[in-house]
């Protein structure tokens, strides 16, 4: 059989098993998964060549996907995360590693394996992450701003730790002349990449009235910085290269547009990359190393959510989020395999270690991606032993001063379409409380003196701290319809007689949240936040609800949106 014909099968069962995950709302990392299983079952792709091939493929993908990762990433980045999530990433990396290692040695493993799997199982992974955050719609939540920033501090860890194996893998008697030769080589090249960061925008600035020559200059740049680095004249890894060709990007104006164009070849290249892994899964290894895969699959999904718990909550978040935000993590890294690919290149590890990891970073991707998904029922679940953890009685989340509110109203999400209303409700000299998960917004309000939380509406004691029970009008301006239910879900059993504004996506959905016993929905493309500022100041009352209500419902269209 052709390789064509071979990778086209594998792409045509990876759509038909995305597609089928994506129908059962599951998701579809593990269709992908599965896909690979299948083609690994009957021999596929099982050609050394082919291999080969779907592994460059993969790097490609690794590739984009740092280079866009560096793309979005600022050097502020870390400020706004703040110091809480670079303690708990440091503390989940350097505290999965020393329970590793230990477990490893009591498996019987050797003391340079276990170093080298301790390590590739201490990262997270991003890609994992940031797919299954996106399906869920929650990359913008409080939960998964802090997974994100916990991650982000994983990848440059995790780039440091590639920057030395690559020393090491250069060869060479002088290890630690060696070493410190790559160390040297990599702070010059980020030196380059800040220094281009200077220069590139400029550039990309003349080319960008042509979208396709701003694509294709892109692409060429990420793959070409990327192979340079993986060449014999710098000697480091194709990942490094992509992630710093992407931070001499990140200050362009363009940035957002060059990501938008290049994370669907991006995917399809990770697409390959998971058929890859589930490829693998029925290749090397025997029986012999089943044990150490089941108990050190069980550790990572187990250790690595319970560090993030604890590191957060001992840090002043409410269980809820540290939970929410630990169980994103809780899976092994794409950095896994490239750590314990390079440790074989050095001769440190066998093939087996190699299969060993391989298999672990396939199971906790699979079960991970489930925890993900189904992360707020695990919560209400595990609700009652996680009331334990409540180390501070006030900590990140909670409002400014304590206030028994009555007779108010309550506004979710201040950023952008809610600043108009903010400033409305704020002249009307009415009572009001504001909550958002954006630090820096939550720090500007509290710095104008006006009544704020930092934390997740979804989170039912931050209902109860918003005073829900007792509101008078609750305004949402986030388009997402789990968190608005769980507010109108609230509402419902604790005070139906609030008015509600709540915001939609869609016409289709909005309709959901009208059936719900909303009193009326915000749908951007049809009323924009200065229209609810210019409705709260003309009529503080809202008596003209019901007739704005039906104004909106007579234009929308009557089939699914």
């Amino acid at each position: 059989m052709t390789l064509f014909l071979e990778i086209s099968i594998a792409l045509v069962l990876a759509a038909f098993c995305g597609t089928v995950f994506y129908f059962f709302k599951q998701p579809t990392v593990v269709g992908f998964i599965v896909a690979g299983l299948i083609i690994g079952y009957f021999g596929y792709l099982n050609d050394q060549a082919n291999l080969d091939l779907v592994e460059s493929l993969s790097s490609i993908g690794v590739a984009l996907l740092l280079f866009i990762v560096g793309l979005e990433m600022r050097v502020s980045d870390l400020k706004r995360v703040g110091l809480s999530v670079i303690i708990a990433g440091l503390a989940q990396v350097f505290i999965t590693f020393g329970v590793l290692y230990w477990l490893c040695g009591l498996l019987g493993l050797a003391t340079t394996p276990s170093f080298y799997i301790s390590l590739a199982l201490s990262f997270s992974s991003t890609v994992i992450a940031v797919k299954i955050l996106s399906e869920k719609r929650d990359l913008s939540s409080l939960y998964g701003r802090l997974a994100l920033g916990i991650l982000l501090v994983q990848d440059l860890i995790s780039v440091l730790v590639l920057i030395f194996l690559s020393g090491l893998a250069n060869g060479g008697e002088n290890i630690t002349l060696n070493v410190f030769y790559t160390l040297l080589k990599g702070s010059v090249f980020i030196l380059l990449a800040v220094l281009a960061s200077r220069i590139l925008p400029k550039f990309m600035g003349l080319i960008s009235k042509s979208p396709e020559l701003l694509y294709l200059f892109s692409l060429a740049w990420a793959v070409g910085i990327s192979a340079l680095f993986v060449s014999p004249i710098i000697g480091l890894s194709a990942e490094v290269g992509g992630l710093l060709a992407g931070l001499a990007l990140a200050g362009s104006a363009e940035h957002f547009q060059i990501s938008a164009r290049l994370k669907p070849l991006r995917d399809f290249f990770l697409i390959i990359l998971f058929i890859g892994l589930g490829a693998r899964m029925l290749s090397g290894g025997g029986s012999e190393i089943a044990v150490p895969v089941l108990l050190l699959s069980l550790s990572v999904l187990a250790l690595k959510p319970l560090l993030v718990l604890l590191s957060l909550c001992a840090l002043g978040y409410k269980p809820r989020t540290s939970l929410l935000a630990g169980l994103v993590t809780s899976q092994v890294s794409e950095f896994s395999f490239i750590v314990i690919f390079l440790a074989a290149e050095l001769g440190h590890v066998a093939s087996g270690d190699v299969s060993l990891v391989a298999m672990i970073g396939i199971i906790t991707i699979f079960i991970s991606s489930y925890l993900i998904i189904y992360s707020k029922h695990i919560y209400v679940f595990l609700r009652p032993a996680l009331r334990l953890l409540k180390f501070r009685k006030l900590g990140l989340e909670e409002m400014a001063e304590e206030t028994m509110l009555t007779d108010h109203t309550v506004l979710i999400g201040v950023h952008r379409m809610g600043e108009s209303i903010l400033k409305a409700i704020s002249n009307s000299g009415e009572p009001f409380v504001a909550v958002d998960f954006d630090p820096e917004v939550v720090s500007r309000l509290r710095a104008a003196k006006l009544p704020v939380i930092y934390g997740d509406v979804s989170d039912p004691e931050i209902q109860d701290v918003l005073g829900l029970e007792k509101a008078r009008t609750v305004i949402s301006t986030i388009p997402d319809p789990e968190d608005n239910g769980a507010v109108l879900e609230f509402l419902k059993r604790r005070n139906p007689g609030a008015k509600t504004i709540l915001t939609a996506p869609t016409p289709h959905v909005a309709k959901a949240l009208y059936g719900l016993g909303t009193d009326y929905v915000i749908v951007p493309r049809l009323v924009g936040g200065a229209e609810v500022a210019r409705m709260i100041t003309n009529d503080p009352s809202l008596s003209g609800l019901p007739e704005l209500r039906q104004r909106d419902l007579d234009i929308m269209p009557t089939d699914k949106d």
